[in-house]
């Protein structure tokens, strides 16, 4: 069926549900346009490194909710702390400092457009 949609004009072709490297290698052997392999937990797929699949021929990885759940798993356990000691102190070693935020966001663009456009900066309006 993969080679079908190929012959169709399909750029990619995203097998769902392999479950094992071999599968992985054999699908791989069989279609000849880039692949996508999912790796969502607790799926039926053996969960393969970036390094395994691209081995394999995979030219993509998608990882659709590994970041969310460990986010949502420590917002679940700072909640419980929060309600249990009344306090954020447990977490600040772990946090992202404001710095760190600024930096990651590029917020300092964000800033040089306000300026450019107001004549100051946010924290000054």
């Amino acid at each position: 069926r993969a080679q079908r949609y190929v012959d169709a004009g399909a750029d990619m072709i995203f097998p769902e549900a392999l479950e094992s490297a071999e599968e992985f290698a054999h699908f791989a052997r069989t279609v000849s346009v880039p692949l996508i392999a999912n790796m969502t937990e607790f799926g039926k797929s053996d969960l393969l490194t970036l390094d395994q699949l691209g081995d394999l021929g995979y030219a993509a990885v998608l990882f659709p909710v590994t970041i969310f759940r460990v986010a949502m798993r420590a917002a679940e356990s700072a909640l419980k702390t929060l309600a249990a000691d009344g306090t954020q102190k447990p977490f600040l070693e772990s946090m992202q400092t404001r710095a760190e935020l600024y930096d990651l966001l590029g917020y300092e663009r964000f800033e040089q457009r306000d300026r450019a456009y107001f004549g100051n900066s946010s924290e000054e309006q």
